[in-house]
C-alpha cells in the first residue's frame, strides 16, 4: 500500500477514510484533479474581467446582503471578511480527528472543479493535513444551511493566518505553525471564501466519524448479545434461518445467520431447556439488531453520496458557461440520517442493557448479581444501573434535531437542517453505546464462568480467552469502574473474523 492516497473525481469510500486514518497516510490531488480545479479558476477569473452584472456571493453580499454590490477592487476583501465574520463557534472544540476528517472531506468537494478556488488553497489544506496543524473548530454554530458556516470558517481562518491549531500536541497560533514551514497566509480570490464556509463537511466529518466506529460495535453487538444468550441458557430455534427468510428484512435475516454460525458448536446452546420461550430482549435480538443494521446501511448510503459531492454555492459549471445559486450546501439528508442514526444505534443499546438485566435476576442457575457470595458482595448489581442510566442518556439524545428550524437571515435563510446538533448528539449516542456493551460484556463473561465446565462455542471461547487476559472473574466486590473502562478499551482494540458477506458497510 503506498503511504499516499490521491484525492480524485474516483469515489472516496468508508474502507479508503479508514484506511486513511488508522494508517496516517498522507493526502494528495490527482493530476486529474489538479487540471479540473485550475480549470474552474481560469475560467472564473475570465469572467469576472467582462462580466459586470451581480453574481451572488462572488461580486455581491451574502446572505440577506445579496443586493449589495461589491466593486472588483473589494473582492478578495470581501472573501476575507466572509471568513473572519462567520468565526462565530462556541462551547466545547470539536475532536482533532473530527477537526481532520474535515480537512480531508473538503479538499473531497473542492477537487471536481465546481468552486472556483485557486490550487494553492486546496493544497494548502493538503499541507495542514498532512502535517497535522489542526484548527481549533468549535461544536456548536452551525444550523446545517447554508451548510456549516461557523464551523468551516475556524476550520479556514489558519489559511488566513487567522485563528488557533494544534500542532506537536499544543495549541497555538496559526502564525506561528505557518512560520514553522514558512508558509504565507494566503490572499483569497473571489468566490473562495464562500467555497470554503458553504459545505457540509462538519456534519460529514461527524457522520462518518461515528458511521465508522457504528460498523464496528453493530458487529460487536452480536458477539456480545451471543455471549449473553448462552450465559443465559437460551434458545437457538428463534434464529432458524426460515423464520427470518418470511420477514424478508435483510439486517433481520442477517443477524440471524450470524448468531448461527458464532454459536454453531456450543455446548450450551444445544443442551438441553428447561425453558420453552426466552424474554424478548434475547428471542428478539434478529428484529431489533436486524433493524439497526439496515437503518445504518441506509444513512451510509447518504454519506457515501455526501462526501462525494459538491455542497458550496455558487455553484460553477465551466464548460457550460454557468455559474448558478442554488441550495446544495443544505443539510436535510444527512440531518435525517444523522437522527436515524442516533436511533438505531440507541436500540442496540437499550436492548443491551436489557440483556445485562435479566443475567442479574438469579434466574436459570445463575447467582443473583453474578457473585459467588451475594449479601456480603454486590456484585454485578450497580454496572446496570450505570447502563440504564446511559439508555437513559441516550433516549434524550435521540429527540430529532432535524425536525426544528429557525429562521436567520432576515429571513432569506428561513429554512435549515439543524444537521450539525444531529451530528454532535449521534456522536454522543454512538460513544454512548460503546459504554453500554462494555458493561453487558463485563456481565455476560461472569456469568459464562458460572456455566462451567460447560463451553461456549470456539469463536465465542477464544473472544472470552483474550477478555479475560485483560479482565478477570471478579471473585468479590472490587472497584468496578476500572474494570468497566478496561472493557471499554478491549472492544476498541480486540481483533475478531466474521464472514465478509456478514460484514456491514458500503
Amino acid at each position: 500500500m503506498t503511504n499516499t492516497y490521491y484525492i480524485s473525481p474516483e469515489k472516496l469510500t468508508f474502507k479508503a477514510i479508514f484506511n486513511i486514518s488508522r494508517g496516517n497516510r498522507q493526502i494528495a490531488l490527482s493530476k486529474e484533479a489538479e487540471q479540473r480545479i485550475v480549470k474552474c479558476r481560469a475560467y472564473l477569473d475570465k469572467k469576472m474581467a467582462t462580466h459586470k452584472e451581480p453574481i451572488y456571493g462572488i461580486n455581491t453580499g451574502f446572505g440577506a446582503l445579496y443586493d449589495k454590490f461589491i466593486s472588483s477592487d473589494d473582492l478578495g476583501k470581501l472573501q476575507e471578511n466572509l471568513v473572519k465574520s462567520h468565526a462565530c463557534g462556541s462551547g466545547d472544540e470539536a475532536p482533532q480527528e473530527i477537526v481532520k476528517l474535515m480537512l480531508l472531506l473538503k479538499v473531497q468537494s473542492l477537487s471536481y472543479g465546481h468552486s472556483g478556488v485557486q490550487l494553492a488553497t486546496v493544497n494548502r489544506l493538503i499541507d495542514m493535513f498532512n502535517k497535522d496543524v489542526i484548527p481549533v473548530v468549535y461544536q456548536l454554530g452551525s444550523l446545517g444551511a447554508s451548510g456549516d458556516l461557523a464551523p468551516l470558517a475556524h476550520m479556514s481562518l489558519p489559511l488566513l493566518g487567522l485563528g488557533e491549531v494544534y500542532f506537536k500536541g499544543e495549541r497555538k497560533k496559526s502564525k506561528e505553525a505557518l512560520s514553522h514551514f514558512g508558509w504565507e497566509p494566503l490572499q483569497l480570490q473571489s468566490k473562495e471564501g464562500l467555497a470554503l464556509l458553504n459545505g457540509t463537511q462538519f456534519m460529514g466529518a461527524y457522520g462518518v466519524h461515528s458511521l465508522l466506529k457504528l460498523f464496528r460495535l453493530s458487529e460487536l453487538a452480536d458477539i456480545i448479545g451471543a455471549i449473553s444468550l448462552d450465559a443465559f441458557d437460551g434458545r437457538i430455534e428463534p434464529f432458524m434461518d426460515r423464520l427470518h427468510r418470511i420477514r424478508h428484512h435483510k439486517g433481520q435475516i442477517q443477524t440471524a445467520e450470524r448468531f448461527r454460525i458464532l454459536l454453531v458448536d456450543s455446548e450450551l446452546i444445544n443442551q438441553y431447556k428447561k425453558h420453552v420461550q426466552d424474554p424478548y430482549s434475547f428471542r428478539c435480538i434478529p428484529q431489533v439488531h436486524g433493524a439497526s443494521k439496515d437503518s445504518i446501511n441506509y444513512v451510509a448510503s447518504v454519506f457515501s453520496n455526501e462526501i462525494n459531492a459538491v455542497t458550496d454555492n455558487p455553484t460553477i459549471f465551466p464548460d457550460e458557461d454557468i455559474i448558478v445559486s442554488g441550495g446544495n450546501f443544505h443539510g436535510q439528508p444527512l440531518a435525517l440520517a444523522l437522527d436515524n442514526m442516533a436511533i438505531a444505534a440507541a436500540e442496540l443499546g437499550s436492548i443491551s442493557e436489557r440483556r445485562t438485566y435479566q443475567l442479574l435476576h438469579g434466574r436459570r442457575d445463575l447467582p443473583p448479581f453474578l457473585v459467588a457470595n451475594p449479601g456480603l458482595n454486590s456484585g454485578f448489581m450497580i454496572p446496570q444501573y450505570t447502563a440504564a442510566s446511559i439508555v437513559n442518556q441516550n433516549k434524550q439524545l435521540c429527540t430529532p434535531a432535524s425536525v426544528d428550524t429557525i429562521e436567520s437571515s432576515q429571513g432569506q435563510e428561513d429554512h435549515v437542517s439543524m444537521g450539525a446538533n444531529a451530528a454532535t448528539k449521534a456522536y454522543r449516542v454512538v460513544y454512548n453505546l460503546e459504554r453500554i456493551l462494555a458493561i453487558e460484556l463485563f456481565n455476560a463473561s461472569q456469568a459464562l464462568d458460572f456455566r462451567r465446565p460447560k463451553k461456549s462455542s470456539v469463536k465465542i471461547e477464544e473472544f472470552i480467552s483474550e477478555y479475560r487476559s485483560k479482565v478477570p472473574f471478579v471473585e468479590e466486590d472490587k472497584i468496578m469502574h476500572d474494570e468497566m473502562e478496561k472493557s471499554i478499551q478491549f472492544l476498541r482494540e480486540v481483533k475478531y473474523e466474521l464472514p465478509d458477506a456478514l460484514i456491514p458497510g458500503i
